[in-house]
């Protein structure tokens, strides 16, 4: 990668720490299972995720946190295999790291360094010569909006400007990926909208993104891929745009909603009552033709049919209600 864009001064990457080509699999997971004595965190997580901004979803306990400790290698898993970057996190951990990032959920930092020496330390531990280090320290911590406060001590730090120092300390070695477990936890509206534009600009820099969260708005405005999580288990790992493509319809009819649903279902549609309303979803068919046809048979009226708007909660809420 040209170093110029980084704000590098006189170090690159050497090339067998360079990103791989874009047709490489940001994670592939195969059979993975976590287990904690008796009680199972990840059980059995299969699928291949491509590069790109990929949230990480699922309520708490879901095995989000857990899953993100096994790709960087702090847990061995019970069963099963874990990639990123086509390198094994099990088998080549220290090749791994150079090339991840990690943000934390809590804090962490030595509350006794300034943001620049702790930025500057951070930048040499992955091997960047002091001068460069100094000139990455101050490049990144103005990337996140903390260039004011970079001779501040860490312990003098805000929940917002700490989150920050967080994300700066996981980018400064200039990783491939960086894995960011809920940036957002503790925020403010105005902090959170702050953190997302920065996790956006990720991007442009030439670093993928892994953002765990259980707020799935925040995760819909921010990614392109979503991993979903429930109980440990993948019950969903899609583009974001598939996800919610699927074409709802919300109908509201005048009485007999069970009998109307009941008979919807039986045309292949997949319903939920809320009520008089019925929201319809198909996959295949035309869902306007599906309803007029089943409206038709039971001889039951409506008072209302419109396009209906589907979200990453709605998908969410539909799938966790289909495990």
């Amino acid at each position: 990668r040209n170093p110029e864009p980084h704000g590098y001064v006189g170090w690159s990457k050497p090339k067998s720490l360079q990103g791989p080509a874009m047709s490489t699999p940001l994670i592939e997971l195969d059979g993975l299972s976590q287990a904690y004595g008796s009680f199972v965190a990840l059980d059995g997580v299969t699928g291949v995720v491509p590069p790109g901004r990929i949230g990480l979803v699922g309520a708490n306990g879901a095995g989000k946190s857990t899953l993100i400790k096994v790709l960087l290698g702090i847990l061995r898993p019970s069963r099963g295999t874990a990639k990123v970057l086509g390198l094994s996190a099990i088998d080549d951990t220290i090749a791994l790291r150079a090339r991840v990032g990690y943000m934390p959920e809590r804090g962490g930092l030595p509350p006794d360094q300034t943001a620049a020496d702790f930025m500057i330390y951070a930048a040499e531990l992955a091997g960047i010569p002091h001068r460069a280090a100094r000139q990455r320290a101050s490049d990144v911590l103005t990337l996140v909006g903390l260039h004011e406060e970079r001779f501040r001590h860490l312990g003098d730090f805000s929940t917002g400007m700490m989150q920050r120092a967080l994300l700066a300390q996981a980018i400064v070695h200039d990783p491939d990926v960086v894995l960011l477990d809920e940036p957002l936890a503790g925020l403010d509206p105005e902090g959170r909208d702050q953190m997302l534009r920065l996790i956006g600009r990720l991007e442009g820099f030439g670093i993928h993104t892994l953002v765990s969260s259980h707020v799935l708005s925040d995760i819909e405005s921010t990614c392109d891929w979503i991993l979903m999580l429930e109980a440990g288990r993948v019950i969903r790992n899609s583009a974001l745009d598939d996800l919610v493509a699927e074409e709802t319809v919300e109908l509201e009819v005048l009485r007999d909603e069970e009998r109307v649903a009941s008979a919807l279902r039986g045309a292949g549609a997949e319903v939920r009552i809320l009520g008089h309303r019925l929201e319809v979803t198909t996959v295949d068919a035309d869902p306007y033709d599906v309803i007029r046809d089943v409206l038709v048979e039971t001889g039951v009226g409506m008072r209302m049919l419109r396009a209906g708007v589907k979200t990453l909660e709605d998908a969410y809420l539909h799938d966790e209600g289909r495990t």
